[in-house]
């Protein structure tokens, strides 16, 4: 077989295989399809994947959230989608190299459950964001990541505003408003489970599903 082939071949293999147990990501065709920026990202971002393996998870956090911070690019959603709401999938995000704060969220969720982190310990997270600081009384939309230790423990947060995770007590730029996962919604401290409420997180778990990610 010749040897261009053959890598080929084991490349197609490579970006096919399990990053954890359970868990799946999209075949090299499908990726392909977002173009060569999208195929470089992922490559990239499945090898520090594949790394992790024997890490503990406040390493996963802090390189999962470096690695989207630095390789992607800010941008609103009017820019990058032409749209004032889209829910971009991780290979959309790769194939743009830009996300608005969503993206970015989205992305690093898909990361760390992929990882092998729990789905409880994860929530995608909406908050009012402090312009100009915490005593401000300008605010923007915004949404981070926060990452629970325990169910009784202070969250961290992952956001692409900043390089840093912070305990969300030293966030006090932040204001939350509801948090959820694949499985509730939390409002004010209360949970649901009714999260087929939300409509666009609905639709872009059928992305991912279409794409090829399982986790």
């Amino acid at each position: 077989m010749p040897l261009a082939i053959r890598a080929l071949l084991l490349l197609g293999l490579w970006l096919s295989c399990l990053v954890v147990t359970g868990s799946s990501l999209p075949s090299e065709q499908t990726v392909a399809r977002y173009g060569p920026n999208a195929q470089r990202l992922f490559r990239d971002w499945q090898a520090m994947l594949n790394n992790q393996a024997s890490n503990p998870e406040t390493q996963r956090l802090k390189e999962v959230n470096e690695f989207f911070n630095r390789r992607i690019t800010y941008a609103e959603n009017s820019a990058v989608w032409r749209q004032e709401d889209y829910w971009a999938t991780p290979l959309e995000t790769f194939g743009k190299g830009m996300a608005d704060c969503k993206g970015f969220v989205i992305a690093k969720y898909v990361s760390l459950r992929l990882s092998g982190v729990a789905p409880d310990k994860i929530r995608l997270t909406y908050v009012k964001a402090r312009i100009g600081g915490p005593s401000s009384n300008v605010t923007q939309a915004h949404m981070v990541l926060a990452y629970y230790p325990t169910p009784t423990t202070e969250p961290l947060i992952l956001d692409n505003l900043i390089t840093s995770i912070q305990p969300a007590s030293q966030r006090s730029d932040l204001i939350p408003v509801f948090s959820f996962n694949m499985e509730s919604i939390w409002v004010g401290g209360t949970q649901n489970s009714n999260v087929s409420r939300l409509t666009r997180w609905k639709q872009l778990l059928d992305k991912l599903k279409a794409e090829g990610f399982s986790f």
